[in-house]
Formats: structure tokens, C-alpha cells, sequence
């Protein structure tokens, strides 16, 4: 399982690189195979679209019990809302566990791709949070909002919305706003490392007046997170 970052060529380690390069067969989604171009050159990709993990995860597992090298690439991290924990799942549901041999090769993550942009957003404690609500019922989610805003984290959003999805991260940034004051800031960058990279840094109150879709990581800031020029930064608590 090999983590492909952001999907700039120049944030893949090379640990990864040389992954993709030994690899009889690639197993992805089709963006994120879309993006690593030459990379892939020569090799037998089987990619489908969104929706199709358990597809993938299936034919990855065939042509590795046929004996090719398979390489399942997610973006960011495979560990993180990736393909990791599924290849493990159904190896072990079909008896190959520790039979097949498996490495997972980590990535950069969106929440620190996107921290990065912002400046130092993440330098406390913080919680990531998936908004997208196919796999994990909004009820759970909307308690761990809760929970996470009540004990000040910083945020990091994933998937924040989409054309069928447009009501809950309205419905988060009201969870939200019941423990953190409308002046909090908040960062929202989409695309982070891409070509059509944008960043905006604004607060809880007017986060609402930018586009947010699929693309964007969205980080609210701690009660101590704070507007530093054009950086947002969160103190770790260091004299200076």
C-alpha cells in the first residue's frame, strides 16, 4: 500500500517512488492514478472510480495471490482514510494474513499538506474528522464534533462537502460555534500541492462565504490559535 501525498511528484518519498517503480501491477483510484503520470509508465493499472474500494482491494489481491508485485497507491496516507486498512481487513476475512507479504509505505496527509500552506496550524494537540457521512452515520460524527470542540482541538475537516452533500459542514460549523467564538480562525485550502492550489484564511463566523467542496481540508483553529501576518500559528506554549 503506498501513500502518494498531496499529489505533487516532489512530496512522493522515495520510498514510494521505488514502490511504484518494482510494481508489476498499480491499483488506485483513477485521480490519484491520473496523477502520478510517467510514474506508472510500463506498468498494468487496473483503476476504477470512487465507490469501488472493495473492487479494487479484490482484483490487488488476486494478482498478488497470482504472484505480481501489486502496488495499491492511495493519496495522502494509505493509514489515514486510506486503502490500508481494507487490504488488511479482506486478507484476513480470506485467510491470507500473513501469508501474502505487505508493506505499507506512508504519505503525506492532507491535514499537513494543508497545514503547511497555512503556516503552523497543527503545533497542539489537534483531531481529524471526516465529514463524509456514506460510510459513518452523522450521528456519530456530529458526536465526535462535539466532543472534539468542547475539549478546544484544533479541527482538521475532511471532506468537508459535496454537490450531495452541502448541508454538513454547515451543520458542523454550527456544532462548532457552540464552544469556539465566531473570531477563531480558520483555514480552508483546496487542492493543497496541486496546480489549482487556493488558500484562504478567515474565522468561524465568515468561513461559510467561501466555496468549500471535496478538494478542501478545512482547519479551525484552538482557543490559543491565532493571525500572524498571513500565517496561522498555534502556539505549543514555548517562552519566548
Amino acid at each position: 500500500m503506498v501513500g502518494i501525498g498531496p499529489g505533487s511528484a516532489d512530496l512522493i518519498s522515495p520510498r514510494a517512488v521505488n514502490a511504484l517503480r518494482e510494481a508489476r501491477v498499480v491499483v488506485g483510484y483513477k485521480t490519484y492514478i491520473d496523477l502520478l503520470g510517467d510514474l506508472v509508465a510500463g506498468r498494468e493499472v487496473i483503476s476504477t472510480g470512487m465507490t469501488r474500494e472493495v473492487d479494487r482491494c479484490a482484483a490487488a489481491i488476486e494478482r498478488a495471490r497470482a504472484g505480481d508485485d501489486v502496488a495499491v497507491v492511495s493519496g495522502g496516507d494509505p493509514g489515514v482514510y486510506g486503502m490500508a486498512g481494507l487490504v488488511l481487513e479482506m486478507l484476513d476475512r480470506e485467510g491470507l494474513a500473513g501469508v501474502l507479504e505487505v508493506e505499507v509505505i506512508p504519505g503525506i496527509t492532507s491535514a499537513t499538506a494543508a497545514a503547511a500552506k497555512m503556516g503552523a496550524p497543527l503545533m497542539h494537540d489537534f483531531a481529524v474528522i471526516s465529514l463524509s457521512d456514506l460510510l459513518t452515520p452523522w450521528e456519530v460524527i456530529e458526536k465526535r464534533l462535539e466532543a472534539a470542540a468542547a475539549g478546544d482541538f484544533v479541527l482538521v475537516i475532511y471532506n468537508p462537502a459535496s454537490h450531495r452533500r452541502a448541508e454538513q459542514i454547515r451543520r458542523a460549523r454550527d456544532v462548532i460555534k457552540k464552544y469556539k467564538p465566531g473570531g477563531t480562525p480558520v483555514g480552508i485550502v483546496r487542492n493543497a500541492d496541486r496546480e489549482d492550489e487556493e488558500m484562504v484564511l478567515t474565522d468561524l463566523d465568515h468561513m461559510l462565504d467561501f466555496n468549500i467542496d471535496m478538494l478542501c481540508t478545512v482547519i479551525v483553529g484552538s482557543g490559543s490559535t491565532r493571525l500572524l501576518g498571513r500565517y496561522m500559528v498555534t502556539p505549543r506554549g514555548y517562552r519566548i
